[in-house]
């Protein structure tokens, strides 16, 4: 396949991504001698691989003469070109800046010469140079991107129905690993690769990578395949530990290792909290043409790694336990982790629909994210968005330009209520969005899969079918603060209160420190902070969350000090 054919084909398979050149850049050539300065030439014959899918990378490659090839393998075992790359271009994507195992293999199909330059020098540069940081993590983010829609990677197969099938899918996607889903249930296909691979469908389900078969693994132990940080590689004790890392626990993630203190940071799923489940957020500072909360968890998630942080996924806190000063916390697989300061940013849990049955269609058509890999479960549609805030305005623009039909449906009888002007009226003038306001969703049916949803107007009590094939679900979230009980104060609905709202407990055991007043993010447990969407009284904004995280490392430095 010619480099002109395979970029054809890229844009036609990737018409939701104009980009198609960011993805794909030519280094110029004062840009190959500034790499140059790291690396090292070396000739390359056909059939060489220069990278191997599940394998990590631990080089870039930059082709200057001769073509490499980017093929990815279907679950049948057949090699599939995804790419071709030509002098100028180089290799690699997101995964490559984090560590992770390559989810694509280069091979040589023209002889001649390649630049290898050590991925630590990219990191260095994407880390200080301004030119080359936007070139390189704008195609890395893009070419993530792309591999995602394309469904490469590994391959999760198990039934619909299963709950471990749905955490895999779910661990996945939020972490924007490339993949694809097999299921048992519907994909005819699907057991002759089980018996390819020695599986029986009760074993099920299983990840296949390559020959690898994992089967029914934790998500650390998926993680841990990838390539993902995980909770044993967090350091005993640390000067701060973050539990959450949404936008408030990456502020305060980035701020804190740039200052200076050794920061960990933990989070349960994926980093990027609710935000970096938002298809496109238009009013964040400094985006004027806006941005995905997954971009941003990236980009946040590599800036901390620049100064330094520890960010690790599958990290669930338990407990927090708090003595002279040093703080406990322990963590689902047993770990445990000491600091001497404390950010809580664990955000808040989805909120569900009360609809007798909406359960058995969690994964399967009822979502709490609309992200492309959601997108692609939904076919042409159409789709229902439950909700009025900016989370389901930002959903509903979203899939509007993907599928035939968007119904917005809200409790309330008026949009600008609770959602921002911009979504507002880029709904209204949407020609595939349906507002459907005053109405409830009263009854979810399907045979197995959703297909069509019982609303009820409820000022006339009348009720209609709309037929669909998915719901997403945006109507708010609770706090994620079971495991604090008893360990700092909650409020009745189990947000932290903070600064004058919080009141020191009696049972820190250093009487100095129980008699000032908390500051402003401090909770009722001296040296523990919160913030976000977790703290009682925050403004459920991306920008205000990660500013509470830079002021919570602003105020454990006066902690520190006092």
């Amino acid at each position: 396949m010619s480099e002109a054919a395979a970029d054809q084909r890229a844009s036609t398979s990737l018409a939701e991504t104009p980009d198609i050149y960011g993805a794909y850049p030519r280094l110029s050539g004062d840009q190959i001698a500034t790499l140059e300065a790291g690396g090292v030439r070396r000739a390359v014959d056909t059939g060489e691989t220069l990278v191997r899918e599940g394998e990590r990378s631990d080089y870039l490659f930059i082709i200057l003469s001769g073509k490499v090839a980017i093929t990815t393998t279907d679950e049948a075992g057949n090699r599939h070109v995804f790419r071709v790359h030509g002098p100028g271009r180089f290799l690699g994507e997101l995964g490559d800046l984090e560590g992770q195992a390559a989810f694509y293999t280069a091979e040589v199909v023209e002889p001649g010469e390649v630049l290898v330059v050590p991925t630590e020098r990219v990191r260095d540069l994407v880390a200080h140079d301004p030119v080359l940081s936007d070139l390189f993590l704008r195609a890395y983010l893009l070419r993530r991107s792309l591999l995602i829609q394309e469904g490469t990677g590994f391959r999760i197969i198990g039934s619909c129905y299963d709950p471990d099938t749905l955490r895999l899918r779910e661990f996945a996607a939020r972490n924007r690993l490339p993949h694809r889903w097999i299921d048992l249930e519907r994909d005819k296909h699907a057991e002759r690769l089980l018996q390819r691979f020695g599986v029986s469908p009760q074993d099920t389900p299983v990840v296949i990578w390559g020959g690898e078969v994992l089967r029914n693994p934790t998500n650390t132990e998926l993680a841990r395949r990838v390539g993902l940080p995980v909770p044993d590689t967090l350091a005993d004790e640390s000067d701060v530990v973050v539990v959450g890392a949404g936008p408030a626990g990456l502020g305060a993630a980035v701020y804190g290792s740039s200052d200076g203190l050794n920061t960990a940071a933990m989070e349960r799923i994926a980093t990027g909290g609710q935000a970096g489940t938002s298809s496109r957020i238009e009013n964040y500072l400094g985006f004027p043409g806006g941005i995905s909360g997954a971009d941003l968890a990236e980009r946040a998630v590599l800036q901390a790694g620049k100064f330094g942080a520890r960010i690790t996924v599958s990290a669930e806190a338990t407990q927090l336990e708090s003595d002279g000063g040093q703080h406990l916390l322990r963590l689902a697989d047993g770990a445990s982790v000491i600091a001497r300061a404390v950010v809580l940013a664990t955000g808040a849990r989805y909120r569900k629909l009360a609809v007798p049955g909406i359960e058995t269609y969690e994964g399967n058509g009822v979502y709490y994210a609309a992200t492309f890999v959601e997108a692609l479960m939904c076919g042409t549609g159409p789709v229902i968005i439950v909700g009025g805030g900016n989370s389901a305005g930002q959903a509903a623009i979203f899939l509007a330009a993907r599928v035939s039909r968007v119904y917005v449906v809200i409790r309330g009888d008026d949009l600008n209520k609770s959602m921002s002007r911009y979504l507002v009226d880029q709904i209204h003038q949407h020609a595939r969005v349906t507002v459907r306001s005053s109405t409830e969703i009263r009854e979810v049916h399907g045979d197995r899969v959703l297909t069509a949803v019982v609303a009820e107007d409820n000022r006339t009590g009348e009720r209609h079918t709309i037929q669909t094939r998915a719901v997403f679900v945006f109507i708010g979230a609770d706090p994620n603060t079971s495991w604090l009980a008893g360990a700092v104060a909650l409020d009745d609905h189990g947000f932290v209160p903070t600064g004058q709202a919080a009141l020191y407990s009696d049972t820190d055991g250093e009487q100095g420190r129980t008699q000032r007043r908390p500051m402003m993010l401090e909770t009722s447990r001296p040296g523990v902070f919160a913030a976000g969407d977790v703290r009682l009284g925050s403004v459920k904004r991306v920008a205000s969350a990660v500013g509470e995280g830079s002021m919570a490392i602003r105020q454990i430095h006066e902690y520190f000090g006092s």
